[in-house]
This record gives structure tokens, C-alpha cells and sequence, in this order.
């Protein structure tokens, strides 16, 4: 195998990490405010992604360094042409952070509602707007001989990508609230099994349409297998939730997500960014690669590494793997 189609792959890896990962985590974000009715059991939310957030992130960090890395056309047309939504994002991602470690320096009830708003907001829009950027892949944007975004911002919200923010917004609110109720107990794990059975629901609907009008466009045989199976495993991931399966849930609204990124790439290559003005002008594996030496020190350096940052990540959940109930929760937060 080439090794510009190991990348292709590596990277696809590397964002179906971050969207398992971070989904969750933008999921409890965004149900903040749903599920937690007072001070305590909001912290008892923030508490349940607390240890393992920003180890999630890195997961992002990555995928855009091996992106740059290892085609830099890629990255270079993706970042200059969709500028402003991934600033939206990198701000909200900051202020998300932010919020998480200021929310509880002053008590005061004004102070935290400013900072809870800045986490709901910091999970929301790269949600949506990392659904609209992928959709936009996958449809092809506007691209010049020369490589370069000639589209503005009203071109990358077309209907097909405002579906795709949507599909990620109702998955990912999904996966959070299997995610609470397998972390939480008590009233809490309660109401987040019930809210997750209301948002499987939809998020069946919502990303069996995206799918499928994915699949009819492009109608790649290992898509609609995989846009099949994704579907699928939402199905079951809403049939456990519903018989109070949060474990098995949480597996399958992972599946889910991870088998719908492998779609999108699957059905993208050997294309990595379509040109809606000319499939001639299209960004491929081949043409937006950097130099085979380039790509054979990465990969050495990705085989020494990977496994140890995995190691590491896979022992942080297990040691913060206990559920969390509002008892463990103090009713005032020393200052600090």
C-alpha cells in the first residue's frame, strides 16, 4: 500500500478518535443546562468529562498536524477557505476551556450561569459547524487550477451541509447522554437514560438521511455498507438504551460514529477535497501529498508514539472510570 494511502487512512483514524472522544464530551456540554438542574448536579456533569477532556482534544491537534504533515495542500486549501467557521471553532474551543477551569474561582451564582453558557456555546458550535465542514468535503467546494477556496462563506451552508451540522449536533447529543447515564447515578443517570432514548430517536432519523443522501450522490459500494452498518449500530445503540443498557449503548452510539467517519473517508478517497468547479482541479492523495522521505519519517514516528499515547489515554479512563453522584458533589467549593 502506498504510503500516501496509509496517511489517508491514519488520518481518517485519527478524526473518528476525536469525534468518538470529543463527542461525548460536546455532548455533556450541550446538555448542561437539560440535565442539570442546579449547581451540584451540573458539577456533577462537568465532573464525569473532567479528568479526560483535554486529552481529548489532543486527539484534534493531531489529526491537524498529520494533516499538514502529510498533505499540505489539503490543509492548506481546507484552513484558507473555510477560515472564518474554523476560527468560530478554535474560539469556542478556547473559551469552552476556559469556562471549565473558571466556572468555580468565584461564588457566585451570575458568575457560573456566564461560564456555564460559555461551555454550552463551546460545545454547540464546533458541533454543528465540524458536521457542516465534513458535509462540505464530502460535496465537493469551490476550487481553482490553483488549489485554492474561490467560494465564500454562504457556499459552505447548503442545505446538504446544514444536515450534516445536524446529524452531528442530534449523534452527538446522543452519545453524551448515553455517556451521563453510564457515568452518573441516581435521578441524574435517570433522566439522561430517558433524554438518550429521545435523542437516539432522532439522531436515527437525522443520520440515516444524511447518509443516504450521501450514498445517492456518490454511490460508493464500501459506503453504503458502512452508511448501513452506522445506521445499525445507532438502531441498537437505541434499543439498549431504552432496556437501561448504558454500557452496551455507550458501545454502540461509538460504533456509530466511528463507522459514519470511515464512511465519509471510504467515500471521499482518493479524492481528499472534491472540486465542485472542475474534477480535474480536485485535491487527490497523490496531488496534495508531501514527499515520499516526509511521509516515511512519519510514519516511524507515529509507530513509536501511537501505542504510548494510547497506553496513557486508555489508563486515564480507567482509573476515573466510577460513576458519580450528586452526594460526591460538596454543597460549597473551597477557594481557591
Amino acid at each position: 500500500m502506498e504510503l500516501t494511502t496509509v496517511w489517508f487512512v491514519l488520518i481518517a483514524a485519527l478524526w473518528s478518535g476525536y469525534f468518538l472522544l470529543e463527542g461525548f464530551d460536546f455532548g455533556v456540554g450541550m446538555l448542561l443546562p437539560v440535565l442539570g438542574r442546579n449547581d451540584r448536579e451540573r458539577r456533577v456533569l462537568i465532573n464525569t468529562i473532567g479528568p479526560v477532556w483535554d486529552g481529548n482534544e489532543v486527539w484534534l491537534i493531531v489529526a491537524g498536524g498529520a494533516m499538514f504533515a502529510a498533505f499540505p495542500e489539503w490543509y492548506a486549501t481546507v484552513f484558507s477557505g473555510f477560515y472564518l467557521p474554523m476560527l468560530l471553532i478554535l474560539i469556542a474551543l478556547i473559551l469552552r476551556g476556559v469556562a471549565f477551569e473558571y466556572r468555580g474561582k468565584i461564588d457566585s451564582p451570575t458568575w457560573r450561569r456566564r461560564w456555564d453558557a460559555a461551555i454550552i456555546g463551546g460545545s454547540l458550535v464546533p458541533t454543528v459547524l465540524w458536521g457542516i465542514a465534513f458535509a462540505n468535503f464530502l460535496r465537493g467546494v469551490p476550487i481553482s487550477a490553483e488549489h485554492e477556496y474561490t467560494g465564500g462563506l454562504f457556499t459552505l451552508l447548503n442545505p446538504y451541509a446544514l444536515l450534516g451540522g445536524l446529524t452531528a449536533l442530534t449523534l452527538f447529543a446522543t452519545h453524551g447522554a448515553v455517556f451521563l447515564a453510564l457515568k452518573t447515578d441516581g435521578e441524574i443517570r435517570t433522566r439522561a437514560g430517558a433524554l438518550a432514548v429521545r435523542l437516539g430517536a432522532s439522531a436515527v432519523v437525522v443520520t440515516g438521511a444524511f447518509l443516504l443522501w450521501t450514498q445517492l450522490t456518490h454511490a460508493d459500494a464500501m459506503g453504503w455498507a458502512l452508511s448501513a452498518l452506522a445506521v445499525l449500530a445507532l438502531v441498537a445503540a437505541l434499543a439498549a438504551a431504552v432496556r437501561r443498557r448504558e454500557g452496551l449503548a455507550f458501545l454502540f452510539t461509538a460504533a456509530t460514529i466511528v463507522v459514519g467517519t470511515a464512511s465519509v473517508f471510504v467515500t471521499l478517497f482518493p479524492n481528499v477535497l472534491p472540486s465542485a468547479t472542475n474534477e480535474a482541479f480536485s485535491l487527490t492523495v497523490e496531488n496534495a501529498s508531501s514527499t515520499p522521505y516526509t511521509l516515511r519519517v512519519m510514519t516511524w514516528v507515529a509507530a513509536l508514539f501511537t501505542p504510548l499515547v494510547l497506553g496513557y489515554q486508555s489508563w486515564t479512563y480507567w482509573v476515573f472510570r466510577k460513576r458519580l453522584r450528586v452526594e460526591d458533589i460538596p454543597e460549597t467549593r473551597p477557594a481557591p
